[in-house]
């Protein structure tokens, strides 16, 4: 539909810098379900209908008492002309106590107007901030059942997008919305009860017009409804952009691509701009041709009205009663084009939302099992996987360990090593074959007690923004300080500690760049010594340290390592010499297994990978 409109664009600024140029853009997409998306939001709503109904009742009453003030004032505009023209004819005065009583009357029923308005204000403002916070606590704790392959397929910046922004849009559409629909429906259906009893004449023309509105907020929904999605979904990827680039800001300077960085972001932004320009523009076309709609339906009251003046069939205050409720009619006929406006956006914005909570779940059996007896012992069974069905990287791989023996894997990059990480995390399941743990098939486990089995470091560290002492506590919460330190000198990441201002009390910076590479990997390393797990997986744990601090944790990881089921990746092979066997993997099979000695007497593929990293074979 989108490209079909003929729509003139304004040639936006060409600008240099992180905002780039705009212009140009895709297509838009209709929203897959707006009905199913209003009766999920409808679901969330009714949780806090007392709420709703209260605010509801006070938006009516605001309204009733709002539309009474008219006829009440076109009495008041009767009285005084009559009493002005008895008094010009010398036949009575101004009534100006029942004038003075009516209008204190008049002013009471717009305070009481107006408190109703500021208390449904202030019940709508609570019901959708409660909806949104119920949104938030489910995403997040939706975040941590998803399976890693939703995250292949989705960016970082995508996610953050749908709980800031789209729930922030659900929160401010709804409040906004939920009451203008209420006071606007209900101003519709009084004004016109008011009508009536004024004129019927004059209410007809004034009903005229609303075929003419009606098609043209139906038209208006039509063709920008899939503009209003497209601006969520760019804006996600727009998010994403930015924060891939603001955490990779040093190698995109280093490898000179920040005008590439800035081009990619410049075609997003295009997008985002003409998605935006598009239904901002369709939507602010309503309110114009509302208001032309309703001066046209003002104009003929004034026109027919006179003639009922004239001939006697209405008076003056009935007039001027009338041409208030005309303007009171048309205001809410107007107010209903922004809230169509602001519900398709809300519609936009909550359908993503509900897309990612009804993304599937990392599934958790029932009767899932948690063995009494963890010694860490761990099969791989004839195992079989691929990230895709159409490409296999682990074929056929058998493998027992033993409890408390080392086994470390190695082989080329993209031979599968990582996989099988996360295969024995079950991050994803196999295909075929078995993976078991403790003589247990780990699709039986339950999923945190398996993944409580294991202590990981990594190559790629992951710090949290808080202190050094924090950092090294998540591994086991509950740990002392004293137990903290002990497992920082395990790691031998005690003494830099201390160097640093506030010691264990440094504070880490979100990205843990106020931290060189081998430090981060140091306090990595003291986290998994805390946890004290059965198992430990370290993958290229030492990658990233100096060759001095490597001999250093070497010996506390082969502490460390003693009566534990350890998996060890490495590609610095001087680091696996002492493994109980060694798994060499090349496209995601084992072509050799062996200890170091056996390997490097065969002379086969695992002593070329050593050879190549020393001079001469140990």
């Amino acid at each position: 539909m989108a490209d079909k409109t003929k729509t003139q664009i304004p040639k936006p600024t060409r600008q240099r810098g992180p905002m780039g140029r705009m212009g140009g853009m895709g297509r838009g997409e209709k929203a897959k379900d707006f009905k199913g998306t209003m009766r999920q939001l409808l679901g969330y709503i009714g949780q806090h209908k007392i709420a709703v109904f209260a605010a509801v009742a006070f938006a009516v009453c605001s309204v009733i008492f709002n539309i009474v003030g008219p006829k009440v004032l076109g009495q008041v505009t009767t009285k005084l002309f009559e009493g002005l023209v008895a008094k010009v004819n010398g036949t009575g005065d101004v009534d100006f106590d029942w004038i003075a009583k009516t209008l204190g009357f008049l002013l009471c029923l717009y305070l009481a107007s107006s408190v109703c308005s500021l208390i449904q204000g202030w019940l709508m403002t609570g019901v959708t901030q409660k909806i949104c916070y119920r949104m938030r606590k489910e995403i997040a704790a939706k975040i941590a059942v998803v399976p890693m392959s939703y995250f292949n397929g989705h960016s970082k910046g995508d996610v953050l997008s749908r709980i800031t922004n789209d729930v922030d849009t659900l929160g401010q559409s709804l409040n906004q919305s939920v009451t203008q629909l209420i006071t606007s429906v209900t101003q519709i259906i009084g004004v016109l009860v008011m009508m009536l009893s004024i004129s019927l004449p004059l209410t007809g023309v004034t009903v005229l017009t609303l075929p003419a509105a009606a098609i043209i907020l139906t038209v208006m929904i039509h063709f920008s409804q899939p503009y209003f999605r497209e601006q969520q979904q760019v804006l996600g990827t727009v998010n994403g952009i930015i924060e891939e680039d603001f955490a990779g800001q040093n190698v995109i300077q280093v490898f000179d691509r920040a005008e590439a960085s800035i081009e990619e972001f410049d075609r997003q932004n295009d997008r985002l701009f003409i998605s935006g320009w598009r239904s901002q523009f369709l939507s602010g076309l309503m309110m114009p041709l509302m208001s032309l709609v309703g001066n046209m339906g003002y104009v003929g009251v004034v026109v027919v009205g006179a003639q009922l003046a004239l001939t006697g069939n209405a008076t003056p205050g009935d007039i001027q009663s009338f041409i208030q409720y005309v303007r009171n009619f048309t205001q809410p006929v107007q107010q209903l084009g922004n809230v169509s406006n602001t519900m398709q956006s809300m519609a936009a914005a909550t359908e993503r939302v509900f897309e990612f909570l009804a993304a599937p779940e990392e599934e958790q059996k029932a009767d899932a099992q948690i063995p009494e007896k963890r010694p860490g012992h761990v099969e791989f069974d004839h195992v079989k996987f691929g990230y895709t069905p159409d490409k296999t990287i682990i074929h056929d791989f058998s493998c027992e360990a033993q409890p408390g023996q080392t086994i470390a894997i190695v082989g080329p990059t993209g031979a599968g090593k990582t996989t099988l990480i996360k295969l024995l995390q079950r991050f994803y399941d196999v295909d075929g074959g078995s993976l078991r743990v403790e003589g247990v098939d780990v699709r039986d486990w339950d999923r945190a007690a398996l993944r409580g089995e294991f202590a990981m470091v990594l190559q790629d560290t992951w710090l949290f923004n808080g202190t050094i002492r924090e950092n090294i506590r998540y591994g086991r919460p509950d740990a002392t300080d004293a137990e903290v330190e002990a497992a920082a000198r395990a790691a031998r990441c005690d003494h830099f500690i201390h160097t640093l201002a506030g010691g264990y009390d440094f504070m880490i910076n979100e990205e843990g760049t106020n931290l060189s590479q081998g430090q981060r990997q140091l306090v990595t390393i003291a986290r998994a010594i805390l946890a004290d797990r059965p198992a430990l997986i370290l993958d290229e744990a030492t990658s990233n340290v100096d060759t001095r601090t490597e001999e250093l944790i070497q010996r506390a990881m082969d502490a460390l390592m003693q009566g534990r089921t350890s998996f060890v990746i490495a590609h610095r092979l001087s680091t696996i010499r002492n493994a109980d066997v060694i798994l060499v993997i090349r496209d995601g099979d084992i072509v050799e297994k062996g200890t170091h000695d056996e390997l490097l007497a065969q002379g086969g593929f695992y002593a070329d990978l050593y050879n190549s990293q020393f001079d001469e074979a140990a």
